[in-house]
């Protein structure tokens, strides 16, 4: 049967969490950056460990006020190093929680940055290597991340999105822009289904992007998170894919 992983960006004070865990795969936790904190830490681990869930860790660009979503201008040293600041805190709570994080993906701004600039990805991955070479690394698929996380000897898995549009490159459609957010549940599981058969998406230019599929991404701050979870949940299903967490090597 086929394998897919069904991740959720969680942690984020959005208030859905705990009927979106029982969803999916894995969970990727804000750790400080863009939102959540200690607590919210804890809560999110234990609602992973209650129903099977792999924990991530989601770290960011340090910018609360605009939910990590905003471009800045940090040096590849501080993104290295803000990466391990914000892991090393979620990896602490998972290991009180006698637990381990499975793997690290960029949030908002530093994932799409990551994606384009070889730089900061490289930064990113060896951040992630220093700290646990068995990790995997979430990436967009195809994109600068996954390849510089291979260079460092890491797993990666390649991150579709499915409520996200493409551009004919293969990347994210930028937030703000017409269409960048796909907000219909047909439209969104349309565009999984065509990936799962085919290993395409339909850009917004009408062109045919290739990609490969390790994860499919839901955004847990939607307003229609828990529901649409349950419908992609449902859809994976009834494509014949067996919903499941990449495993790290140990």
């Amino acid at each position: 049967m086929p394998q897919l992983d069904f991740n959720c960006d969680l942690g984020e004070g959005c208030g859905n969490d705990a009927a979106i865990v029982p969803l999916v795969s894995s969970a990727s936790i804000a750790c400080g950056g863009h939102a959540g904190d200690a607590k919210s830490m804890r809560d999110t681990v234990a609602l992973c460990l209650q129903h099977d869930v792999a924990i991530g860790a989601h770290p960011s660009f340090e910018d609360r006020v605009h939910f990590g979503r905003r471009e800045l201008d940090v040096d590849a040293d501080a993104i290295a190093d803000l990466v391990k600041r914000q892991v090393e805190t979620l990896a602490s709570i998972c290991a009180d929680a006698g637990t381990r994080l499975n793997h690290v993906k960029p949030h908002g701004a530093l994932y799409n940055v990551s994606a384009r600039d070889r730089a900061v990805a490289d930064a990113v991955a060896s951040a992630v290597r220093e700290l646990d070479p068995s990790l995997i690394l979430f990436g967009l698929s195809g994109s600068c991340l996954t390849d510089a996380g291979r260079a460092q000897g890491l797993q990666v898995a390649h991150e579709v999105f499915a409520e996200r549009a493409y551009d004919a490159d293969g990347r994210l459609a930028p937030r703000g822009s017409p269409g960048a957010v796909i907000e219909d549940l047909d439209a969104s599981l349309g565009q999984v289904k065509l990936l799962l058969r085919d290993g395409v998406v339909i850009a917004r230019d009408g062109s045919r992007v290739r990609l490969h599929a390790d994860t499919v991404c839901l955004h847990g701050d939607r307003r229609d998170a828990v529901a649409f979870a349950g419908a992609l949940r449902h859809a994976l299903e009834s494509e014949g894919i067996r919903v499941h967490a990449p495993e790290r090597a140990q």
